[in-house]
Parts: structure tokens; sequence; C-alpha cells
């Protein structure tokens, strides 16, 4: 069955000559191509929805064509960066990167996800980055997770604040550094570095340039998976990339 789309291309077609550009039609040309467009769009609106949904599907492709570019440019930064924590298998063949935020529910919705996919998973590299994006104490529980890592204690911190149930506070913050037995004084102290704002500064550039606008987002190879995914479509990502032939930029 003839398209409505290329019904509408004959019927032009057949107006006007195959070699006539938009600049040759007379006014009545443009006049009758407008008359038929019209006629085909009242009798058909649900043409209007197709176009709509072929749009947003170029569009998608587009955009995840150009993340593909960003990451393959910025492939050193996000998958080695030495400010990074690095958890599960730390020379893994497939690295996943997570961008987070410690007040972000599907964030912490998805902890048992990663955590059950890095026991199941004994060959996967999983980066930490930090993008709080939740407000000064996003910012303020990622400095402090950052600052941890000086005490050799940033993944059970980094478990703990986002493992805590509803919005984690600064006193928040500092109640679970104290359970975990960090010393609180130097945390404080550690968090003031330019080192630590360098490194957030840097994680919300990297966002920017892989269009990551919320959290979680992984990166899995030159793959980005905006938003909440549960353990099966992260391992289904990161087979596909081994069946491939393993990391391209990872």
């Amino acid at each position: 069955m003839i398209s409505i789309f290329r019904a509408v291309l004959l019927v032009v077609m057949m107006l006007v000559p195959a070699t006539a550009t938009a600049d040759e039609f007379d006014a009545k040309q443009r006049e009758e191509i407008g008359a038929i467009v019209r006629e085909y769009l009242l009798k058909n609106p649900e043409i209007l929805l197709e176009v709509s949904k072929e749009l947003e599907k170029r569009q998608q492709l587009a955009e995840e064509q150009q993340r593909e570019i960003a990451v393959a440019q910025h492939a050193a930064e996000l998958f080695h960066s030495k400010s990074d924590f690095v958890a599960g298998n730390t020379k893994g063949d497939v690295t996943m990167v997570e961008f987070f935020d410690y007040n972000c529910s599907w964030c912490k919705k998805g902890l048992p996800e990663v955590l059950s996919l890095m026991d199941e998973d004994k060959n996967l590299r999983i980066v930490m980055k930090e993008f709080p994006i939740f407000g000064e104490a996003s910012e303020y529980a990622a400095r402090a997770a950052l600052a941890s890592n000086k005490q050799g204690k940033y993944w059970q911190f980094h478990l703990a604040m986002l493992g805590h149930e509803g919005k984690l506070a600064k006193e928040d913050v500092d109640r679970i550094a104290a359970a975990e037995e960090l010393d609180v004084a130097m945390l404080h102290k550690d968090m003031e570095s330019p080192e630590i704002a360098e490194i957030i500064d840097r994680n919300q550039k990297l966002a920017q340039a892989l269009a990551i606008n919320g959290t979680p987002a992984f990166i899995i190879d030159r793959r980005v998976i905006p938003g909440y995914l549960p353990k099966d479509g992260l391992a289904a990502a990161v087979k596909e990339i081994r069946d491939a032939g393993g990391c391209a930029v990872c």
C-alpha cells in the first residue's frame, strides 16, 4: 500500500516538472501545492503523528551519534581518570561508568542492581563519577565522598550514603561519616581542597559534553544510557560489547 507521503509527492511531481526548483514555482503553483498538502492533512491528520515519531527517531539517532563521538573524544578522562574510584575488577575487560547523585532516588533504586551485576560479573570494571545536581546537600555529599578516598574509605562511605533512605542532608553526611569511622574533622578539611572542586567541575563538563542532564547515567564503552536501568539491561549492554570483540574506547 502506497504511503500518504509518497502519494503527496507523486501528485506534486505530476503538477510540476521533475527539474523544477522551489524558486521556479509561481504563485498559482505554490497555492496548488499548498492546497494538496492541506487536503491530505485534513483528511489524514494521523500523518502528523507519523511525522512527529519519525522526527523524534531521527533526533534520537543524531543525539546517540553525537554522544558516541563525545565519548571517544573524552575516553581517557571518562574511563581512566586517576581521581575516580574504581569498583569491581580494576583490571576488568569492560568498563562501566556511572554518573550519580547521592540524593537521586533512581540512583538509590539502582544501587542493588549495580551491586548484583558487580557480584555476578567478575570481569566488570565500574568507575564512579560524582555528579551532584540536586543542590547544596548533594554537592556536600559528593565532596565528602571524594575526600573520604584519602582515608581509604570511599566505597563503604559511598554505599552508606547512597543507601540512606530519604533526602540526604549535610548533617546526615557527617553522621554517616562518623558511623563509618572516618575522621570527620580531617574529612571537612580535605573537602575544601581545590582538587575536590576540580573533580566535580570536570565531571559536570563531561556530563554536558555527553548531553547527560540527569542521574543515573551509565556509559558502557561507546554507549551512553541515560536513566535507571535494571541489572538485566546493564548486563545485556556489557555482553553486547564483549560479543562485538571488546571495548573500543573503554
